[in-house]
C-alpha cells in the first residue's frame, strides 16, 4: 500500500481499492531547511520537521485562551491516530508551542536473497492526519466566525426597536444612574482618614 501526495492537484490516493481517492486543499509551504508549514488552522501554525522527526504547533500572531486548547486537541488527535509518540508530547523551546516526535515506522524485514524494500515514509501519514484534523475543526471555526460577524452586524446595523433617531430622546439635566454634582471630590472617603 502506498500513499501519493500530488502538490499541484492537492490530492492523496492509495493504490489499493479499499479506499476512494481523498482530496483536500491545504495552505502549506516548504521552508529552505526542508520543513513543511501548514497555515490553514485559524489558531495555530503546524510545522512538520522530517529531518528532526518532529511536529510542532506554534501560535499565530496573538496567543489566546483557545491556543493551548487547540494544540492539545491536535496532539491528542495525532496520538490517537498513532502518528506521534504519546510520551514525546511536550512544550517546545519557543514560547507557547507544543511539539511531539514521529512514531517511526518499522524497518521492512527481508529474507535472504531478496532486495530490501524502502522504509515507509512517515511524512505522508502525518500530513494526511493533520489535514483530517483541520477538516474536523473547520465547522467549529466557521461557526465562531459567523457569530462574530452577526455580533458586529448587530452593533453596527441595529434594528428599529434597538435604535433611536437623532433628537428622538429629549434632553434632561439628570439621566441614568449618575447624578451630576454628587461626586465633587476626587476621593469620596477622604473624610474618614484623620490624623
Amino acid at each position: 500500500m502506498s500513499i501519493k501526495v500530488f502538490i499541484g492537484e492537492k490530492s492523496i490516493s492509495r493504490d489499493d481499492n479499499k479506499l476512494k481517492d481523498y482530496k483536500f486543499s491545504v495552505d502549506m509551504r516548504q521552508t529552505l531547511g526542508g520543513d513543511y508549514v501548514i497555515y490553514d488552522h485559524p489558531d495555530i501554525d503546524i510545522v512538520i520537521m522530517p529531518k528532526m522527526k518532529k511536529v510542532v504547533g506554534f501560535p499565530k500572531d496573538r496567543i489566546s485562551d483557545m491556543t493551548y486548547d487547540t494544540q492539545s486537541r491536535l496532539f491528542d488527535f495525532l496520538t490517537k491516530k498513532g502518528v506521534v509518540a504519546r510520551d514525546s508530547v511536550q512544550g517546545g523551546n519557543v514560547y507557547a508551542s507544543l511539539q511531539a516526535l514521529f512514531e517511526t515506522p518499522p524497518e521492512p524485514k527481508t529474507k535472504e536473497g531478496e532486495e530490501a524494500q524502502d522504509p515507509l515514509d512517515a511524512l505522508q501519514p502525518i500530513l494526511f492526519t493533520i489535514c483530517k484534523f483541520i477538516e474536523m475543526e473547520k465547522p467549529q471555526y466557521e461557526y465562531l466566525k459567523k457569530m462574530d460577524e452577526e455580533e458586529e452586524d448587530y452593533y453596527t446595523n441595529p434594528t428599529d426597536d434597538n435604535s433611536t433617531e437623532l433628537g428622538e430622546v429629549p434632553h434632561a439635566r439628570e439621566k441614568g444612574s449618575i447624578r451630576p454634582g454628587i461626586y465633587y471630590q476626587s476621593y469620596m472617603h477622604n473624610r474618614f482618614y484623620r490624623r
